[in-house]
């Protein structure tokens, strides 16, 4: 089996939050929201993590450590800083030393701690079975407004990724979003990450770029529904906190 690696993404501040406190350290059930990705993606069997830090990068890490210690999170766990805010593209590419070109590397956010290994290792086994380059978790949601859209041929192949601002009408009543959390075949991305560029409205460097980058290349591209909508929701308020506690507390 190809080795697995895990790519956690928790350098932003998190202005939402209206708090000085990194946004991926708000508590959930009493533990730093990026603990849970780290432990779902160990629970689907990545052997290794990289945590992308930014904002108030220091006590990130010394949070994440602290849970290293007493066993909650498992090693080994390395660290890339993203000193400048250029987008999710320019994140991961902080991470190219860690990503390599062997196995597949999973790309998760620090602020969803909702997500299980369960649906993280079903997202894998559906990628590695069909050999993809790229595998998106996606969700069928009956509001789909302010997420990037799933667009699919007549056929239901996987065709691209649109962001809400740039839906036609079309595409803005597609159901099927992206949730941000993909696995790559690690040669795949190492190689469409020097092809990134930042031109776009935004100036940033944007991953989700480099699937079309991987689909012109010939590589197949797929996006996987995931069983229950609640796993990928991402917090940026502390009404989605609150709602991610009481989840977790009814047992997701």
């Amino acid at each position: 089996m190809s080795k697995l690696k895990c790519i956690i993404l928790a350098a932003g501040k998190g202005t939402r939050m209206a708090s000085d406190l990194p946004k991926v350290l708000h508590k959930v059930c009493d533990k730093p929201m990026v603990v849970y990705p780290l432990q779902a993606a160990a629970s689907a069997g990545a052997e290794e993590s990289c945590v992308i830090i930014g904002y108030k990068g220091s006590l990130v890490k010394s949070e994440v450590e602290s849970y290293i210690r007493i066993g909650e999170i498992k090693e080994p766990i390395t660290f890339a800083e993203q000193k400048e805010q250029l987008g999710t593209g320019h994140a991961v590419k902080c991470a190219s030393d860690f990503i390599g070109v062997d196995g597949n590397v999973m790309i998760l956010c620090g602020d969803t701690p909702l997500i299980t290994g369960e649906t993280l290792k079903k997202l894998v086994d559906t990628h590695t079975k069909s050999g993809n380059g790229v595998t998106v978790l996606s969700a069928i949601l009956p509001d789909a407004t302010g997420y990037g859209r799933i667009i699919r041929d007549t056929n239901g192949a996987f065709q691209k990724i649109v962001e809400q601002k740039d839906c036609t009408a079309e595409e803005a009543a597609v159901k099927e979003i992206n949730s941000g959390i993909y696995v790559f075949n690690s040669e795949a991305l190492s190689q469409s990450l020097e092809k990134l560029t930042n031109d776009n409205a935004q100036g940033e460097y944007y991953l989700t770029d480099t699937i079309s980058i991987i689909k012109s290349a010939g590589m197949k591209v797929d996006a996987v529904p995931v069983d229950n909508n609640d796993e990928i929701l991402g917090v940026n308020t502390h009404l989605q906190l609150e709602a991610a506690e009481r989840i977790k507390k009814a047992g997701i």
